[in-house]
């Protein structure tokens, strides 16, 4: 193919260099182990099924099976206008090998699940852009989705048992919340928010700053105040307090703000602090209009390690995306499923005077929205936002001298079991819901059916059905009946989901508000939203990877 101009193309590294010049001849070559001939991919110094050393450069057929497409709407790239299709690619060779890329020369309705196709290179600079076409010559019906790894209902078989007997959680509790003001675009500096909703927390724990001895955050200072994902992190929030923790934490690689908060009860739960104070801001409205407004430059035009975005997959609702396409294909469910998702949290979000969408929202409203990546309309998609989140943690023994109501720790799941990578792991559902669901259960005696509140991750409305059937509110693949048109999941149904509107109504931040709601319904607080009798809650964090999920349970 001719080359192309403006995409956004790959870091070239000594390990990756081969896979992004193989088109020079025409050939797709993916990193192979020479012990046991399993192809690698992204590339790696080891294989990670036999352990061997040697690897090497493999020449493929370069032919694959489509799992996974769609058409982006409302993102483009130079080179790469809306609409596009970003699609994933399992190869002949090896199907554990998926390779995100774009479909050509074939429009988007013209594409369907197990269809095969063949590799076309494009070249752009110094880089040849693995690409795919529908091959000449396709099975008389689609080829099957390839098996995941690990079967949907087999995840309990490989969680690790408990180490000991005594558990964390037993020596926590969750003693203070607090939150910021919550708005579309606040124009305030991000410090500003995280502030007024840590000193919230710190009051309604009945403490003072001088008693916090801990700080746990996420994602953190690393990447500065890129995307409006972060205030700075533990050293911006010290040097603005003049706090003095004995032991802090803060960094990207955890399952967001829960991830921080169980961080946090490891430490108190080890001796480290007594009173941790757990934080999350975001300022993304504030951000996008900064740059909009070209106040805020971002981006220096260099390249970048990443093997999605050279393919215009710039987005989580890309891979999710195609997450929901495959869920829709396995199980017959259909957008409707999704919408009963989006309806709910708005009905719930119209008793919360802090949402930032209350107004009412029907099906017809949730089907005719614009596009933004099939089958994803904008009410399938969070809010960006400006807010703070801070979440209190307390040894257990504290307890009985402060006078907020606590909320104790039951079981936490954080085991990985899936991989990591967005576009390697599991097919029909998002990856790493159903390993930490598994893992959560297995540290307590508590049943799904025990639970009266679940708030679930819903950066997009396949997160929460990918947690109610990871978490066994119903069976892996039945969560279109199960939702019974939204019945169940609404406030007086079964199983009452996301009371505060979620991030799709409430605003994205990032899970620590689901948290902040857990704890408000299990203290009895909600007002007209609150739960009659709620006494446990589950809370899940991630929209891909990592995740994680709490179980929390009230003091009565």
């Amino acid at each position: 193919m001719p080359q192309s101009a403006g995409r956004p193309l790959p870091l070239l590294t000594p390990e990756n260099e081969f896979f992004w010049k193989s088109g020079q001849d025409g050939k797709l070559r993916i990193l192979g182990c020479d012990s046991c001939s399993a192809l690698i991919h992204p590339p790696q110094p080891v294989c990670r099924y036999c352990g061997g050393l040697s690897l090497s450069p493999t020449e493929v057929s370069g032919f694959g099976t489509l799992i996974g497409f769609t058409e982006s709407h409302r993102f483009s790239l130079p080179a790469l206008p809306a609409p596009y299709v970003v699609a994933q690619v399992a190869l002949e060779d090896d199907p554990r090998v998926r390779l995100t890329t774009n479909v050509v020369e074939a429009p988007a309705a013209d594409l369907t699940l197990g269809m095969r196709v063949e590799v076309v290179f494009e070249q752009d600079d110094d880089v040849w852009l693995p690409l795919f076409r529908p091959a000449a010559n396709q099975p008389a019906t689609p080829a099957p989705l390839p098996a995941d790894e690990i079967p949907a209902g087999e995840y309990w078989r490989h969680v690790r048992p408990m180490p000991r007997t005594d558990k964390f959680e037993d020596k926590v509790a969750i003693t203070g919340i607090g939150a910021s003001e919550i708005g579309r675009r606040l124009m305030r500096p991000a410090l500003s928010l995280t502030i007024d909703a840590c000193r919230r927390a710190v009051a309604d724990a009945g403490l003072t700053m001088a008693d916090i001895d801990g700080l746990s955050t996420y994602p953190g200072g690393v990447g500065g105040l890129g995307a409006g994902f972060t205030e700075g992190g533990v050293t911006a929030l010290e040097s603005a307090l003049g706090l003095r923790p004995s032991w802090y934490a803060g960094g990207m690689e955890t399952f967001g703000p829960t991830g921080s908060v169980i961080a946090a009860m490891i430490a108190v739960a080890a001796g480290a602090a007594r009173h941790v104070l757990c934080f999350r801001t975001v300022w993304a409205g504030t951000y996008g209009e900064l740059v909009k407004t070209g106040r805020l430059k971002v981006g220096g035009g260099g390249r970048a390690n990443d093997w999605m975005y050279p393919f215009g997959a710039t987005s989580a609702a890309h891979t999710l995306a195609q997450t929901a396409q495959r869920y829709f294909h396995t199980y017959g469910a259909t957008r409707e499923m999704l919408g009963w998702v989006a309806l709910n949290q708005r009905a719930n979000a119209a008793l919360n005077p802090t949402a930032i969408y209350r107004d009412p929202l029907t099906m017809e409203d949730y089907l005719s929205a614009r596009t933004i990546t099939t089958p994803f309309g904008l009410y399938d998609c969070d809010v960006p936002c400006d807010g703070a989140v801070a979440v209190i943690v307390s040894a257990v023994d504290t307890v009985a001298d402060l006078p907020s109501t606590p909320v104790y720790v039951e079981a936490a799941g954080t085991q990985i079991i899936e991989r990591l990578d967005w576009d390697q792991s599991t097919l029909t559902h998002e990856p790493q819901a159903l390993g930490q669901s598994a893992h959560m259960w297995s540290r307590t005696s508590l049943r799904p059916s025990d639970v009266n509140v679940a708030m679930l991750y819903d950066g997009f409305t396949i997160n929460c059905v990918s947690w109610l059937e990871g978490l066994g509110f119903c069976g892996i693949g039945e969560a279109k009946d199960f939702l019974d048109g939204g019945k169940n999941i609404a406030r007086d149904g079964v199983l009452p989901l996301n009371t505060n509107g979620g991030q799709l109504s409430h605003g994205r931040t990032h899970g620590m508000g689901l948290m902040h709601e857990a704890i408000v319904q299990l203290r009895g607080d909600g007002g007209e939203r609150q739960v009659p009798g709620a006494s446990v809650a589950v809370v899940s964090s991630g929209g891909l990877t990592p995740s994680g999920a709490i179980l929390l349970r009230s003091a009565s």
